[in-house]
């Protein structure tokens, strides 16, 4: 082992070249990272982005504001759930 390490006079020897090959992958993988967060905040959380004036916005700015309660937060949520849904207009995801 300390022959591949220190190769011939006491220098660096081949595995020096594995640095050429990991500093490309941790660079591409910080900017593939950056990307994909950067995307996600202009769409909203996750997969599901909610325009501001859909009924589902609207009820939660209503709920935040103190206009309705929990408990009819929820039941109103339930019924816009299965109109709209958060998945679409084609049903389950």
């Amino acid at each position: 082992m300390q022959t591949l390490a220190h190769f011939g006079d006491g220098g660096p020897g081949p595995w020096i070249l594995l640095i050429l090959l990991i500093w490309p992958l941790v660079i591409g993988g910080g900017i593939t990272l950056l990307r994909r967060t950067v995307r996600r905040g202009h769409r909203g959380p996750g997969r599901f982005a909610v325009d501001e004036n859909s009924p589902i916005a609207v009820l939660g700015h209503r709920f935040a504001s103190g206009e309705i309660d929990e408990d009819e937060y929820w039941r109103r949520l339930s019924v816009l759930d299965e109109r709209f849904g958060r998945t679409g207009k084609g049903g389950a995801a």
